[in-house]
């Protein structure tokens, strides 16, 4: 039977706190088997009071957990909040209480909740966050302590595990001390640049018994790979749409995950076509590539944080003539299809405290919206809609280039005509019958022959009727075109 948790907060202060501590839970594969959270806003209408039924789901949840912001809430006669109430309640109860206080200063907070916090200090440990990622990870490490002392748990989750054979002589203290910098500037992380390497690695939750753990080894460790075998990422360049060999660019990147993040997608946008602007705007030209920086970044990172690092396979970047793909071991959680993703979704990393520093150093922007960055990323660079999905054991990004190659181009066998319309196409996206007449010189139905064989050969789609049709590029190969197609996973 699951342990039931109890979010305690402010609810109109902290509610997408709590929905997402909720969604994190019993989304993620391992907390799920074990707990359910209660949550008071997902209750049907009753006509029960309130502030009553609140403690009796504190009576009932095996674990209390307190989210404190800065308001203090409403207040009964006897001048106390909900949130204080169901504290005590389950202090009296002798309730497992986990307590996360967010933002790293006091001075804005009612002043009965920092009376509160600081009780809640002199009782237990109480974890401060900035963002859901971090709140997240804070949670995640706590629960699979409470599941390690009351035994269900005989050994953590991979990444979460110590690292066998390793010691802190094993972690970069340059690099630690370039994150703890970073995550202060960006995400006001409370630590000190300079504060050692233990103390850091316990805040961060990267300790196990004085052992550093799996993730601090891949975040901050002097040599990953001889810890983990997998620890890397693969980057492969092809002229053309296809695999083959031999392989024109083969890099293999494998020190600290921000290293890898920061390697592979340089050796992307080394390989993709830019331009570069006027000075107009500033003394630097702009320069501009086919995929936005962004993307690509996105694409890696969100690789890097989700995939599964107890797989012997490796994340791999490839980047060919009309599209980059990025392969990474591990599925979707069972709540998450490739087709979610296209939609507002919860944040549910497989490995939380990666994705944990990876947010604190911004390399992640915001919990959830990876995906939809990437959507955005490509649709505002005039790119077809990027493709998610599910290949075996393996998780598939594919954003596409300019994917009229002229490989591509050549096996589609076009007339004169068809080829003369090519740059219009690429430059809006669709063309009408007129617009083809007038770009090819070719009479009406002529045109129409010719558009119709476009769309017959996987080109175009016909969109409309009458006069207010058009004929639409198709965003990405499809499997009438010819040759436009043939991905094969590289096993090196």
């Amino acid at each position: 039977m699951k342990e039931l948790i109890f979010v305690s907060s402010v609810q109109k202060e902290l509610a997408s706190e709590r929905q997402a501590i909720r969604d994190f839970v019993r989304g993620d594969a391992l907390l799920g088997k074990y707990f359910d959270v209660f949550l008071f806003e997902d209750l049907p209408a009753g006509d029960q009071a309130p502030d009553k039924l609140y403690l009796e789901e504190v009576d009932r949840c095996a674990i209390y957990l307190a989210i404190f912001g800065d308001d203090y809430g409403w207040e009964n006669d006897e001048g106390l909040s909900p949130t204080e109430l169901e504290f005590d309640r389950a202090t009296h109860q002798r309730k497992p209480r986990l307590v996360f206080v967010k933002g790293s200063g006091d001075d804005r907070r009612h002043p009965k909740m920092r009376a509160l916090i600081h009780r809640a200090q002199r009782q237990l440990t109480r974890r401060r966050f900035v963002d859901t990622a971090e709140l997240a990870g804070q949670v995640y490490a706590s629960l699979i302590r409470h599941l390690e002392l009351n035994g269900t748990l005989s050994s953590r989750p991979y990444h979460a595990a110590a690292c066998a054979g390793s010691t802190l002589d094993d972690i970069q203290p340059t690099t630690l001390r370039w994150f703890l910098r970073r995550a202060r500037e960006e995400r006001r992380l409370a630590l000190s640049p300079e504060t050692p390497v233990r103390d850091a690695l316990t805040h961060l939750n990267l300790l196990e018994d004085g052992t550093p753990t799996r993730a601090a080894i891949l975040l901050f460790g002097v040599d990953p790979p001889r810890f983990v075998h997998s620890a890397e990422v693969k980057c492969l360049h092809y002229h053309g749409s296809a695999v083959v060999k031999p392989i024109p660019s083969y890099q293999v990147f494998s020190g600290t995950l921000f290293e890898q993040v920061d390697q592979a997608v340089d050796f992307v946008m080394s390989k993709l076509a830019r331009s570069v602007g006027t000075r107009e705007a500033g003394s630097t030209a702009p320069v501009e590539y086919e995929i936005p920086r962004p993307v690509v970044a996105e694409l890696v990172v969100n690789a890097v944080a989700h995939r599964d690092y107890s797989s012997a396979a490796g994340i791999q970047v490839y980047v060919f003539g009309d599209r980059v793909e990025v392969w990474n071991p591990g599925e979707l959680p069972p709540s998450l299809t490739p087709e979610s993703l296209r939609q507002q979704h919860p944040s549910l990393p497989r490995n939380p405290l990666i994705a944990e520093s990876l947010f604190l150093a911004h390399y992640i922007e915001k919990v959830g919206t990876g995906t939809l960055d990437v959507i955005a990323g490509c649709q505002s660079a005039g790119l077809p809609a990027p493709e998610f999905l599910e290949e075996g054991d393996q998780f598939v990004a594919r954003v596409w280039r300019d994917w009229l190659t002229a490989d591509v181009l050549a096996a589609l066998d076009l007339n004169e005509r068809q080829l003369a319309a090519i740059p219009l196409l690429r430059s809006q996206g669709y063309v009408a019958n007129v617009d083809y007449q007038r770009a090819t010189g070719a009479s009406r139905r002529t045109a129409t022959r010719d558009l119709e064989s476009l769309v017959a050969k996987g080109l175009l789609s016909l969109s409309g009727v009458g006069r207010g049709s058009r004929y639409v590029l198709i965003a990405g190969p499809t499997a009438n075109a010819p040759q436009m197609r043939q991905m094969g996973h590289e096993e090196d």
